[in-house]
Formats: structure tokens, C-alpha cells, sequence
């Protein structure tokens, strides 16, 4: 078994599908190094993942949006495709085993592009609302997250 590990911000806000009675989440994962060619001029390289997650956790799609930074491990696969000009491309694909949301990018008012518990605009899920309810209060406040 091959196995890849990438952190990365998502590319588009994640969609969740039903395949054959199965749910899929599927989103775009990019990772953008920095480094500095041979004649010291500095580049960046972007490389780009498509996740597939066949996962009954549906609940967590709306935390996975444009810009939230994400770790996700999987199996990696090579998929060709038919570009519009005829010529045959080559992308990288991910099976994905785990995800874990690490952060979100901000936006320029400086509001943050990922659904706060707190905000009046917020709608928990039903799953959500049954994870908050089985923590005791007491130990909420010792929470490091």
C-alpha cells in the first residue's frame, strides 16, 4: 500500500454526493511551495489533489470551504483525463483515509470562511448538537480548541 500525507487549503468549498447508496465528500486540496531555482530567482510550485472521502461523516462539509487549511492522508492514485483540445492530461487523486481541519484563511474583513458556533447566523446539525450535548461543561472550558 502507498500512503500520502498532505497539508493543504481546499480549492472550493467541498460537495457531498450519494454513489450507489454510498456518500462520497469531494474537494480539491492545494499545497504551494516556495523555493529558489538554480539562479537564486524565487519560484513557486502548486500542486494540486482531488479527494475522494467515502465516509458517512457528511456533518463535517460544511467546515470544509475555500481556503480551510486541511491534513488529509490517503491513498494516492494517477488519473488521466481528456483535456478540451484533445490531448490526454494527467491529474493526482486521493482516496482519502482521514481528514483534520487545522485552520481557515481569513477573508479581507477579516472574518474567518468557516461557520462559528457562536454566530447568530449559525445552524448546527442535528449530529452537532448531539456531539455538545454529550460534553460535560465542566470540561468544555479545558478543551484546547
Amino acid at each position: 500500500m502507498i500512503k500520502l500525507i498532505a497539508i493543504g487549503h481546499l480549492g472550493k468549498d467541498a460537495t457531498a454526493n450519494t454513489v450507489n447508496s454510498k456518500n462520497v465528500i469531494n474537494f480539491s486540496v492545494a499545497h504551494t511551495e516556495k523555493y529558489k531555482d538554480a539562479q537564486g530567482v524565487q519560484q513557486t510550485k502548486t500542486t494540486w489533489l482531488e479527494c475522494s472521502w467515502w465516509t458517512d461523516k457528511t456533518a463535517i462539509v460544511p467546515y470544509l470551504k475555500k481556503g480551510t487549511q486541511v491534513y488529509v492522508e490517503g491513498q494516492p492514485e494517477a488519473q488521466s483525463y481528456q483535456t478540451n483540445d484533445g490531448r490526454t492530461g494527467v491529474k493526482l487523486a486521493l482516496r482519502v483515509s482521514s481528514v483534520q481541519l487545522l485552520g481557515s484563511k481569513e477573508d479581507s474583513s477579516g472574518q474567518s470562511n468557516v461557520p462559528n458556533p457562536t454566530s447568530p447566523t449559525y445552524q448546527p446539525t442535528a449530529a452537532a448538537t448531539a456531539q455538545q450535548s454529550s460534553i460535560p461543561s465542566e470540561l468544555t472550558d479545558d478543551l484546547p480548541f
